[in-house]
């Protein structure tokens, strides 16, 4: 959805929020991309739908062959039609009771682990629901053949969301089932706003333009988009704009009455509204929203940090890098032979680095630049470096990288001997990068932040572009992993190096 055309800067006496009486004022609402968009919606939901139908049949499929194949039970002479009468039920029974657990709600397909959550109670509540009906009323249907049926076909409908929001997040980062949202609140708020939403295009949001107070500055540059008016005619350019979300964030002055009474305007013109508080960088994990007394209390964990030194995490840490070590050990030597054969020099690079609370350790890789790489370096560092990063010294065509070298960074080979700085609990499988002490001393004071838990042979930043992220992107990942850390985003950041790997995004 393309961009509307800018509007001019309107200044003018401010008035409360909501405060002008429009409703009586009401124009009918011409045909816009709204209705598109929610149509867009519908038909997301309906592939999703249609997806479910296929799948659950693959498993009903898939159950009756497992069932009829098990070698301690003999063959269901009846299973085939028992299964024919009963699948119809089963199966809208399933879809209806994912479907009310919100198992497809367009909203929750972007992001977050609440879709899933949301099939598995609908899938618990189908089979508690089948089991129920079929012992109350008798009907006898294969137990091993249920059992295997709401497994197979809960793992389906997972997968199933899995590649839809894959694909979603896709088409939406290529211009298609986008959304605009004009932003309400104070200069410096719809700038991160702004921002995030430039940034992650996945999420399908284009900020058509902000509605700040008279109090903050009023130039485009301050907030990266128009500022369209004040918050009295908030609702004005509504009816101009005709986005399709108004989103409020911290710096709006409108109290709880009128917030409510601005609502209740956007209801009749149809424009989804979300709220955005002035907290940020926070995982859903360490949120818990309570309403009480009609106030919306948000209830937040403090930082992960120190969840992340627990055993249980250096444990995992101890038996998957000897693990790895020794499956690896095969590739080891390959690597190891084609380094030497390159040049004559040294196979393993020796550099320090700095670790958790700033202790310095000796930081291992399979070298992959020439052997007097490091005398060439200060006279690279006087270049331009690239995509902004004025904190890390990457270059995409380094000169002191070896043909060897090439391919190993390509597919992140070289970072294979620290597995043994892990198993020796100077860095972890996964953490911020480790630095260098000369990047350390560059740091301001959230960038320190960092050096709270163990360095990590692949982090945030590893599955979310490396070497072509900023400087600024860098620390923000690594900062949220920090205050965020979970073994289940452990795992998750572990899953998705493999596929950052074999794409070499960023890999130089």
């Amino acid at each position: 959805m393309a961009l509307l055309p800018q509007a001019p800067d309107v200044v003018g006496t401010a008035t409360p929020l909501g405060a002008t009486k429009l409703r009586a004022q009401a124009l009918p609402r011409p045909r816009s991309a709204r209705r598109a968009d929610r149509n867009d919606d519908r038909l997301v939901v309906s592939a999703l739908l249609a997806a479910d139908l296929v799948a659950l049949m693959m498993a009903g499929a898939v159950a009756v062959l497992i069932r009829q194949n098990l070698a301690m039970l003999d063959p269901a002479p009846d299973l085939a039609a028992s299964v024919l009468s009963s699948s119809v039920v089963i199966t809208a029974a399933w879809m209806l009771a994912v479907l009310v657990a919100g198992g497809a709600h367009p909203r929750l397909i972007a992001a977050g682990p609440e879709l899933y959550r949301n099939v598995l109670t609908g899938s618990l509540f189908a089979a508690g629901l089948v089991g129920t009906t079929l012992f109350l009323t008798d009907i006898h249907l294969s137990r091993p053949y249920l059992v295997t049926l709401f497994v197979v076909g809960s793992g389906l409908l997972l997968l199933v969301r899995a590649i839809a929001r894959r694909t979603v997040n896709l088409v939406r980062a290529r211009g298609r089932l986008r959304s605009q949202v004009l932003v309400v609140g104070g200069a410096g708020h719809v700038r991160g706003i702004v921002r995030t939403m430039a940034r992650e295009t996945w999420l399908g949001y284009d900020v058509v333009g902000a509605i700040a107070p008279l109090s903050e500055g009023r130039s485009t540059e301050e907030t990266g988009v128009p500022i369209l008016g004040d918050e009295s005619q908030l609702l004005d350019r509504v009816r101009a704009q005709q986005p399709d979300i108004v989103l409020f964030t911290a710096g709006s002055s409108a109290s709880a009455e009128e917030f409510r009474r601005v609502a209740w305007e956007l209801e009749e013109l149809e424009v989804d509204v979300i709220v955005v508080p002035a907290i940020s960088e926070i995982s859903s994990d360490r949120i818990r929203m309570r309403p009480v007394a009609g106030l919306p209390l948000v209830h937040m964990d403090l930082p992960h940090a120190r969840k992340a030194l627990r055993r249980g995490k250096r444990l995992f840490d101890i038996v998957a890098s000897a693990l790895l070590l020794l499956v690896l050990a095969p590739v080891f030597a390959a690597v190891a032979l084609s380094v030497r054969l390159t040049d004559g020099g040294a196979v393993i690079f020796h550099q320090q680095r700095v670790g958790r609370t700033g202790q310095p350790f000796e930081f291992l890789k399979f070298r992959s630049m020439v052997v007097d790489a490091e005398s060439h370096r200060a006279e690279l560092e006087k270049l331009a470096r690239d995509r902004g990063n004025d904190v890390l010294f990457k270059m995409s065509d380094d000169p002191r990288i070896t043909r060897v070298g090439r391919i190993l960074r390509r597919y992140s080979l070289d970072e294979l001997p620290q597995l043994w700085n892990v198993l020796r609990g100077d860095m972890s499988l996964v953490g911020p990068r480790p630095a260098l002490p000369q990047e350390v001393s560059g740091y301001d004071g959230d960038a320190h932040r960092r050096l709270a838990v163990r360095p990590g042979i692949t982090g945030l930043w590893q599955v979310s572009g490396r070497s072509d992220l900023s400087w600024e992107d860098t620390v923000r990942l690594d900062l949220f992993y920090v205050d965020n850390w979970s073994f289940a985003q452990d795992l998750l950041i572990l899953a998705r190096t493999a596929r950052a790997v074999l794409a070499s995004r960023g890999a130089y």
